[in-house]
């Protein structure tokens, strides 16, 4: 759904931006409105109506996010950076990562109300566009991981990491590499069940839509579906999804903590170093508005 989206947004710029610099972090925040209204539009094609008040409500979006948002950022990277000298636990990394999850939980739930009355206005035409759009994406995902084999994916995997860690402690070595590419090794991430999992979530949004469509749902009955819909992806109810999804929460956190020990002194001060000063550049986009 459309506020569970812009959530993630923020989330993957704050968090992915943060590691290549804090030039990007300002440079990203400051663009998310028109960088999620274009992506969204790629899905929904707004038309003449509806787009100057989804450019709206994505500016009033980040502007709650700056006041109420950045500054709870801010204090998770301060205690990640007071973390980062020592040894640290799979425990406190999954804290943090579950704060950070939070966080974006919170994005989604502001962004209900305005997600909801857009929801209302949908043509069918709409919602044959973003059937196409989510088929494109797909099979993109297809050629990406699926066309190879378990051991490219691995490799692919690999790659990934280690750019991802290095671009925060600096190069690693040979030692290092090889716990990084163990746990690569035996990891639980099955890519077909995402992708099964993947489709099962578009098609329950397809489903949904048309429902609320041929109803002619209010925009209450919209914001339910929506809660229901961010609740299934940010908490999934007990079960085999459930579980997997909590094994590779688990599987993460004990790849970070594993490697983090095997920092050395000037590794662990780089952590640190970036971590301030990507904590200074959140408060700047705070307090300056800009």
């Amino acid at each position: 759904m459309r506020c569970a989206k812009m959530a993630r947004i923020i989330g993957v710029l704050l968090l992915g931006a943060a590691l290549a610099g804090c030039s990007s972090i300002r440079l990203g925040y400051n663009n998310l409105p028109t960088l999620s209204y274009w992506w969204l539009d790629g899905y929904l094609d707004f038309d003449d109506a509806q787009a100057p008040q989804v450019r709206t409500e994505l500016a009033q979006l980040l502007d709650w996010h700056r006041q109420n948002e950045l500054p709870k950022f801010a204090a998770l990277l301060q205690e990640a950076e007071a973390l980062a000298p020592a040894d640290i636990t799979p425990a406190a990394v999954c804290r943090l990562s579950d704060e950070v999850r939070q966080r974006l939980v919170a994005v989604a739930r502001q962004a209900e109300p305005a997600g909801a009355a857009l929801l209302t206005r949908l043509e069918p035409a709409q919602l044959a566009q973003l059937e196409r759009k989510y088929a494109k994406a797909n099979a993109e995902y297809r050629k990406e991981w699926l066309a190879l084999s378990p051991e490219r994916r691995r490799a692919k995997r690999y790659d990934q990491l280690l750019e991802r860690y290095e671009d925060f402690y600096g190069r690693l070595d040979g030692a290092q590499r090889e716990v990084l590419r163990a746990s690569t090794e035996t990891s639980a991430l099955d890519w077909e069940r995402q992708f099964a999992e993947r489709q099962r979530r578009q098609q329950r949004a397809l489903q949904t839509l048309r429902r609320l469509q041929e109803a002619d749902a209010t925009a209450a009955q919209a914001g339910t579906a929506i809660r229901a819909y961010v609740s299934d992806i940010a908490a999934p109810p007990p079960g085999a999804w459930r579980d997997y999804q909590d094994a590779l929460r688990d599987e993460g956190c004990r790849q970070l903590a594993t490697l983090h020990r095997t920092t050395t002194p000037a590794q662990r001060a780089r952590a640190a170093t970036r971590l301030h000063s990507y904590q200074t550049d959140v408060l700047h986009l705070a307090g300056s508005g800009s």
